[in-house]
């Protein structure tokens, strides 16, 4: 699926949980915390498995529940300790999401089936060629696409880092 794909998939279904829970639109932290999640495994796994070589293929390890799973219990546990519940369940069903999306051929059928990418490293990543077809002339989409990940994951870092900081001052003036 595409990016953009990835993102309606969740947010449409979402965004009827708030209005119709709330009697409102959902707020931007909620929209963003979709869409990064949304956009997550992609954000980690392309770069990782195609520019940098570390992982066997882009479909694996934030692609994978073995690997995706312990991510999702920090980001339940840091939106539990911050109060922001809500915000952390966007994320992970942005990425619960983008898993099932990627993989929901194998679910369809007479004989449905959980691919190994969804099992990885337990089992083997299926085979996949080294270059992707969406890499584009001298891999011009891929490099594009690497600069996007480190763009969204350093500004994420730099959201949570400052949210940190910003609950350490809150809590420290409230032990006073």
């Amino acid at each position: 699926m595409r990016p953009v794909e990835h993102f309606i998939v969740v947010f449409i279904p979402a965004v009827l949980v708030v209005v119709l829970s709330d009697r409102r639109l959902p707020t931007l932290p909620f929209v963003g915390a979709v869409f990064v999640g949304s956009q997550f495994p992609d954000l980690i796994d392309k770069p990782l498995a195609h520019v940098f070589g570390v992982i066997p293929s882009g479909r694996v390890f934030m692609h994978s529940f073995p690997t995706a799973a312990p991510v999702w219990l920090v980001v339940a546990w840091y939106g539990w300790r911050t109060r922001r519940p809500r915000l952390s369940a966007a994320f992970i069903a942005g990425h619960v999401s983008h898993i099932l999306a990627d993989n929901y051929r194998a679910f369809q059928g007479s004989t449905p089936s959980i691919p190994p990418d969804m099992l990885w490293p337990i089992t083997d990543a299926a085979p996949r060629p080294p270059v992707p077809y969406w890499a584009g002339p001298n891999s011009i989409n891929l490099h594009l696409w690497t600069v996007f990940s480190i763009t969204v994951l350093t500004l994420l870092a730099y959201i949570v880092l400052q949210d940190i900081a910003a609950h350490r001052g809150t809590s420290a003036s409230h032990q006073k």
